[in-house]
Parts: C-alpha cells; structure tokens; sequence
C-alpha cells in the first residue's frame, strides 16, 4: 500500500507542477475560513485559470491509500473542464466543512496544512513539499493551518468541475454543527 501511496502522490505532484507551469502567471487567492486576523471572513476563492478543456479525451484514475483507511480508486471518465487554483491560509485559520464537485490534486507550497475527514474525523498533517488527493464528491472534509504564523499556500488542479458548479461547496449549517461536535473542531 505504501508504494501505490507514493505514486498517487507522485502523480498528484506531477499534475500540479506541469498545471503550476503553464498557470502560474494569473495570481492567487485567500480561501474563505472561519474567519482571519481581523474577525472578517476570506475572500472567495478565485481560480488562477480555467475552466480550461483538455483538447483531447482524458481519462483519470487515481489510487489513494489514506493512513488507517483502505485504498479509494477514483475514475474519472471525462476530466475536462479542469482548474488551477492557489490559495493562502492564514495561520490558524479554520476552513468550513465542505465539498468539491470531482477530485483534487493539491500541494503544499508553503507551510503545513491539516485536513479532517468527515468520515473518520483523523487529522492527517501535511508538511511544505507534500501533496495530498481529495476524491470529491461527496467527500465532507474540512482543513485548517496549525501554523501559530505565516500563511499555508496550497496549489490545486480540480479535475472534471463543471463550468456552472463551484469549486467548494460548503455544508449547512446544522450539519457543520453536528461534524463540529463530532469531530472535536470548531469552524464556526
């Protein structure tokens, strides 16, 4: 498992750079979280480019085995529509409990960034350098920056976003509430 791990993310790295490559001119975003230094919530998160449409037919398969979680095999038959997004999270930021419409390859560029599955409710820390997939989906997770300072900047390649759906969809309230309590996390 350790191996099909290792070429997950090494996909994922690949993915990200050859994006980060042709994408990286357009500039980067803050991500909406609980809510920054100020007490004022983020901006909304803006992609560096896309929609962008892969000319020819690509198919996506991606194999990710979680610590403590069995391998997840994600198909993805039509991964047009892809887009690139660079977001900074404030230190000790919170982001909202949420969703993505299809899978993510996202990086860490700078600082440590912490994601929560719903599912399991374990916090898996990943470190400048590492990448990390999200399935989509109906995938509620929330992250957060344990950074007592600085910004965590994270990278992300969204594969098969229809051009009128977001790019995170938040949960409601009532079951952010209830994820909250469970999980043992604020992100109100």
């Amino acid at each position: 498992m350790e191996r099909t791990t290792r070429s997950a993310r090494t996909v994922a790295m690949l993915l990200t750079f050859a994006a980060l490559a042709v994408f990286a001119p357009f500039g980067g975003t803050t991500l909406p979280t609980q809510a920054d230094e100020a007490g004022e919530a983020g901006d909304s998160e803006e992609p560096l480019a896309g929609p962008a449409t892969f000319a020819d037919d690509v198919a996506v398969q991606i194999r990710d085995g979680l610590d403590g979680r069995g391998t997840e095999v994600i198909n993805l038959r039509d991964a047009s529509d892809v887009v690139v997004d660079e977001a900074a999270v404030p230190a000790g930021a919170v982001l909202p409990w949420h969703t993505h419409p299809g899978p993510l390859v996202m990086v860490v560029a700078e600082g440590e960034f912490t994601y929560v599955s719903a599912d399991d409710c374990v916090r898996r820390t990943y470190q400048e350098g590492e990448a990390l997939i999200d399935p989509g989906g109906d995938n509620i997770h929330t992250a957060y920056n344990p950074q007592e300072e600085g910004d965590t900047v994270l990278v992300a390649v969204y594969l098969g976003v229809p051009d009128d759906e977001e790019l995170t969809t938040p949960v409601d309230a009532d079951e952010a509430q209830a994820l909250d309590e469970e999980c043992g996390i604020d992100t109100s």
